[in-house]
């Protein structure tokens, strides 16, 4: 079978499969051999402006074509019998729309399949599904029964702690964004409150007083489509706020710089690594840290 995926979760959840797409989207990196497939779509935003250049940018972007463009040669030319896409965010990847208008247009005779992931349980539904359409149920089966496994010990020893601190992780940082989706609920699991969004839904700006009322007692910076050394450049964004510091997380050491592009904001497999080093964040006494590649303290990064 031929399968595109145009989304880096998606990338993901088919190599650990067994199947090897023949093209991707232009973030899709890991495995490293994602890389060397053919690109399938382009962004229209800079990636390596500042956060605050960025959000202007894809506000401009989506006031005129979009922000991803679909390169129908390459994808003519791939003759897919699946792709695979997503209908979370518009500015996170390729959606479902694009996709499906480029199919007909191009004529061709493919199967579109939508992830649609807003928690860990939709997460191994999609897995379910994207087995189903691979042909490797099976395989899908036993992937979850891992995922699930690694979860259960995450909220077994998690619920030995004698506190549930106040986390905040925010997935963009001009402006401040809190993070929705799955990430309410997998701090919830990770042993840690997360009072100022519900579980499913979609990350919005927030005010930056509201933050600041919230008093997070663990907060992450985790921007979209950052890996520790560019929100490393974008601190300031986040650290220059006034108030900053007098944050308990920042009194207390307890903030951090996690990555954002590889786990936090990618809903394939590496969701449930995310949720272990979430869980090391906020129980440092009962889990052992994260890599450094992953996350580290904020303070670190600072000095």
């Amino acid at each position: 079978m031929r399968v595109v995926t145009l989304l880096p979760s998606a990338t993901e959840i088919v190599y650990a499969l067994g199947v090897e797409p023949v093209g991707v989207s232009h973030e899709c990196d890991h495995p490293p051999a994602a890389r060397e497939k053919p690109s399938v779509n382009r962004s229209r935003v800079d990636p390596e402006a500042s956060s605050g250049e960025i959000n202007e940018q894809v506000a401009a972007a989506e006031e005129s074509d979009g922000v991803y463009a679909i390169d129908r040669e390459t994808l003519a030319a791939l003759d897919p019998d699946l792709i695979i896409t997503q209908g979370v965010c518009d500015v996170c990847a390729v959606d479902h729309v694009l996709v499906a208008d480029a199919v007909e247009e191009l004529g061709l005779d493919a199967d579109v399949l939508t992830l649609d992931v807003h928690s860990l349980g939709d997460l191994f539904e999609s897995i379910h599904r994207v087995g189903a359409a691979v042909g490797c149920d099976d395989r899908a089966a036993e992937l979850v029964a891992d995922l699930r496994d690694r979860v259960a010990a995450i909220k077994t020893t998690a619920a030995r702690a004698e506190t549930t601190p106040r986390v905040a992780v925010l997935d963009w940082l001009d402006p401040v964004m809190v993070a929705g989706h799955w990430v309410p609920g997998m701090v919830e699991t990770a042993g840690g409150t997360y009072g100022m969004e519900e579980r499913g839904a979609h990350s919005r700006p927030r005010e930056w007083e509201e933050v600041r009322e919230y008093d997070p007692e663990v907060l992450v910076a985790a921007p979209c489509g950052f890996d520790v050394a560019q929100t490393r450049e974008n601190l300031a964004d986040l650290t220059e706020r006034p108030g900053f510091d007098d944050l308990t997380a920042v009194r207390e050491g307890r903030t951090y710089v996690m990555d954002g592009h590889h786990y936090v904001n990618r809903s394939g497999p590496r969701l449930v690594d995310t949720l272990e080093f979430l869980a090391a964040l906020v129980h440092p006494d009962l889990f052992d840290a994260p890599p450094r590649d992953a996350a580290v303290e904020l303070r670190t990064v600072r000095a």
